[in-house]
């Protein structure tokens, strides 16, 4: 192989690198995209220590400018979330952080809670199958939003998001429906679930290393969630 050849043999190498990159971003934006689980807000639908795919493309992915909350445009969206949609988007508060919750209310309707039963345009809305309520105590509206709310109209081109375990769930009873262009995709399934690790020892320097990973190591396999591999996400 002369000079010439080793030199087209490179920019090929060199294209080929470069187009599979461009197409794992471009599915990474616009497509799919990987999410973990580290609160207990949706349980007992979505566990802390559950990995999942995102639907990116459903909703109309945002296009952000890397390193920065701005986003530069959207993808064409194939419809909005709709109610029991669960759905992952930046929260209202903090533009870095993501959240998941359950669509419940999207623009126009009306959302009210009485005495712990969520109502939709004055209908109750059905409970999620693997949803909880973990506090028997029924908190009245001036003392707290989480049992008694509303009525509210949901403003146009908003959703109002709630977490299947509704005693322990930060939500839109607490900081308001989630605009649009806050909506990032829609849950599809879970790819890797393991129990979080709370029996130690945990890392305290160099010297507790090997005896960190020889633990973790050996308690791996009993801490995955294999009945929830593969799992679609409802």
């Amino acid at each position: 192989m002369d000079a010439k050849d080793r030199k087209s043999s490179v920019r090929e190498y060199v294209s080929s690198i470069l187009v599979a990159v461009g197409l794992a971003l471009l599915i990474r934006t616009a497509v799919v995209q990987a999410f973990y689980i580290p609160s207990g807000s949706m349980e007992d639908t979505l566990l802390v220590g559950d990995y999942l795919l995102a639907n990116k493309f459903v909703y109309g992915a945002p296009i952000d400018v890397p390193g920065t909350d701005v986003s530069l445009f959207r993808f064409p969206a194939l419809r909005d979330p709709a109610p029991g949609d669960i759905v992952i988007f930046k929260s209202p508060q903090d533009a870095n952080r993501d959240l998941i919750k359950r669509c419940v209310a999207t623009g126009g309707q009306t959302v009210e809670i009485v005495n712990k039963t969520l109502y939709v345009d004055g209908q109750p809305f059905r409970d999620p199958p693997l949803s909880k309520y973990t506090d028997r105590r029924t908190l009245s509206a001036a003392a707290y939003s989480r049992d008694n709310f509303g009525p509210y109209t949901v403003p146009n081109g908003h959703f109002f998001m709630m977490g299947d375990n509704r005693d322990n769930s930060s939500d839109s009873r607490y900081w308001g429906s989630v605009p649009k262009e806050l909506i990032k995709g829609k849950a599809m399934s879970i790819y890797w679930s393991w129990a979080p690790d709370t029996a130690g020892p945990y890392y305290s320097g160099l010297g507790s290393l090997p005896r960190v990973l020889g633990n973790w190591v050996t308690r791996l396999p009993g801490r995955v969630r294999y009945e929830r591999l593969g799992d679609i996400i409802r």
